[in-house]
């Protein structure tokens, strides 16, 4: 009787160890499976990605006359780069008061990405002729390596003798004997190197780079206007908007420009009185 119950104790042991094997065989067959499906949605989504690229290198291609035009037409607003840098929330505190002389020799801004988005992308800082460098444009360049490197390149800026403020050379400013001596802006374009670049951690450089490229860039007029409620522009000033037939209200920022002495204003189709808007500006001699 005791070796009949022993002997059905073993064989329900066995049953048992049996059944664990075929689920564990199950739950492997099913994980491998999962896999497989894993690895055809990872295929989908890199030919998503391709495609993606695709469009958007399509687009590049359009947006770009686009751009060059919104550039024209800010090359007529007085301190438009400098306004909209100054009134954005991340960009503003990066420019000292020298830097801020210097921009208002800044034309246009460029923002252009490599033909293979994926490689990288340049910003360049167009200026006029102006007393600090002889240079009439500074780039910043990004270049993105498989290997998960970004080499970052910029500019060596050939300041004008007594004007190098970006590696701290001492001159003194106007109707002042102290030195400057603030961090400037343009200490960004020597910040050059090839790194790691490790996913969510970025250095200083690339995170300006990203700021101006993926927030400013694409409406910088939204940071212009943002200037209007903050502080009057300094000097004496002519704003021309002649034929770049602006649409809707007038800009915020011109109301507030309480120095302003002439406005020509024709081919334009603003929505508000201009006479109005523009009659609170005590300096204003000239409506055009």
């Amino acid at each position: 009787m005791g070796a009949d119950k022993g002997k059905k104790l073993k064989v329900s042991e066995r049953g048992e160890d049996e059944e664990s094997d075929h689920i564990d065989g199950e739950l492997v067959l099913s994980i491998e499976k999962l896999q497989e499906i894993q690895d055809e949605l990872e295929k989908v989504n890199e030919e998503a990605s391709d495609k993606v690229l695709e469009v958007e290198q399509k687009y590049n291609e359009i947006r770009k006359p686009v751009y060059d035009k919104r550039n024209e037409i800010i090359k007529s607003i007085p301190d438009f780069w400098l306004t909209a840098f100054l009134s954005h929330p991340a960009l503003g505190d990066l420019l000292s008061e020298e830097d801020q002389k210097i921009f208002k020799h800044l034309s246009s801004l460029d923002v252009e990405d490599f033909k293979d988005i994926k490689s990288g992308y340049s910003i360049t800082f167009n200026f006029s002729p102006n007393p600090y460098f002889e240079d009439m444009k500074l780039t910043k360049t990004f270049t993105f390596f498989d290997e998960g490197t970004t080499k970052i390149t910029g500019t060596t800026i050939k300041w004008k003798e007594g004007m190098d403020i970006a590696n701290g050379v001492n001159h003194e400013q106007k109707g002042s004997k102290r030195p400057f001596t603030d961090e400037s802006f343009f200490s960004w374009f020597s910040e050059t190197q090839q790194k790691d670049i490790m996913e969510g951690i970025h250095d200083e450089a690339s995170s300006v780079a990203e700021i101006i490229k993926e927030d400013l860039w694409p409406n910088p007029l939204k940071y212009f206007n943002n200037e209007a409620d903050e502080e009057d522009f300094d000097g004496d000033e002519e704003f021309t908007a002649g034929n770049n037939r602006f649409t809707g209200p007038i800009l915020k920022s011109l109301r507030a420009c309480t120095s302003l002495i002439t406005v020509q204003l024709q081919w334009n189709l603003l929505e508000d009185n201009i006479t109005e808007a523009f009659g609170v500006h005590p300096n204003l001699s000239s409506l055009i």
